[in-house]
Formats: C-alpha cells, structure tokens, sequence
C-alpha cells in the first residue's frame, strides 16, 4: 500500500512540474552526460586525501583519453575501451601515496540528487557515471561532469562563456544549458527539487 501511495506521489509531483512550466529536455540532458563520482575508503583526514589524490590522477587521464572526443557515444566508447587503464592509473597513484587500499573502476548509470558544481546544477536522476570505488568506498564522495569536460574546465578556470562553448560543442542544447546554468531562477530550482523527491519516492 505504501508502495502504491508513493507511485501516486511521484506522479502527482511529476505532473504539478508539468504544468508549472513546459518540459525542457531534461531527459535528454541525462543522455548527454556522463558523470565521475569518486568514493573515498572513509571519511578519515587520510582516505578523504587520497581522495583527491586518486581524483587528479583520474581527471588527468581522462583529459588525454577524452581530449578529441565530441560525442557522448565517443566518450562512453573510449571510457569502456581504457576502464583497466584507468583502474591502474588509480591503483597505482595509492601505492605511490603509501596507500594499501584496493580499488575499482566502473561504467554504469548511477542515480543522483540534484548536484552544483561551480557555477552550474544538474537535476536529480539516473546518469551514466564513471566510478572509482576506493577501499571500503564508505566515506565522503567526490563528483564531477567527465563529458562534456567540466572537471577540466574548472580545474581551467575557464570563464561562463567558455563553458557554455564546452557544453554546447558537446551537444547540449541551448535551453539545456542555460537549464543547468540558470542556478538563480526559481523555476529551474523548483523543477529540480520536484524531480529529486519523486525520484526518491520510486526508489
């Protein structure tokens, strides 16, 4: 019964953000992007820096891999093709730290909450993401947008309107940019939120 309640909630909530404002692709937005979420062995002062460490390591790799790739496909093709390179670039940078923690790397479609990242915020639901599972991988996670390259255009510092150029030469459209680039409209964080707590109620 409970279940069912929660279905009819997810569908009420669904259909109230249907009619605050007209659908502006995000399901399409979840096709086009792939995301990395790095989880940490624990959430002591010493997992959570080899962290990061693993992270550099991981984000530099990707760069060279990615670094003439257009197309989410290409992306996803490249990162299923160098999953055991990638794996090795992380487990190599934990020994390198002195770290005896083992470690993995998965491609699958993961769900997440709505998530900022600098000046952008993608809307809850179910991504194609690249995970680095460090350890026990219990402690405080990392994440960031692989494709289009938004981990490296940050670690660039590069300008709104270079990020904009990233995302839309990667396929995104101009309404689903400024969808995760309008961070201070009320209507996107509503959308946003509406979205989360249905997609909580079917999970």
């Amino acid at each position: 019964m409970k279940k069912w309640l929660g279905f009819f909630m997810a569908a009420v909530l669904l259909a109230a953000a249907f009619m605050i404002l007209p659908i502006h692709g995000e399901a399409e937005l979840y096709d086009k992007v792939i995301r990395l979420h790095v989880l940490a062995n624990s959430d002591s002062e010493e997992d959570q820096a080899l962290k990061l460490t693993v992270r550099d390591a991981v984000v530099e790799k990707t760069r060279t891999l990615l670094e003439n790739v257009d197309t989410k496909e290409a992306a996803e093709a490249v990162l299923r093709e160098n999953l055991d390179v990638l794996e090795q670039t992380a487990r190599r940078t934990l020994v390198e730290a002195g770290a005896r923690h083992s470690v993995s790397v998965t491609l699958s479609r993961e769900d997440y909450p709505t998530r900022e990242y600098e000046q952008l915020a993608f809307p809850a639901g179910e991504y194609l993401s690249l995970r680095v599972m460090i350890g026990e991988a219990e402690g405080k996670n990392w994440w960031c947008v692989l494709f289009p390259p938004l981990c490296l255009s940050a670690a660039s510092a590069q300008s709104k309107q270079e990020t904009e150029t990233v995302c839309l030469s990667a396929g995104l459209t101009g309404e689903q940019y400024r969808m995760i680039a309008d961070t201070d409209s009320t209507k996107y964080k509503l959308r946003f939120k509406i979205l989360e707590v249905a997609e909580e109620m079917f999970n």
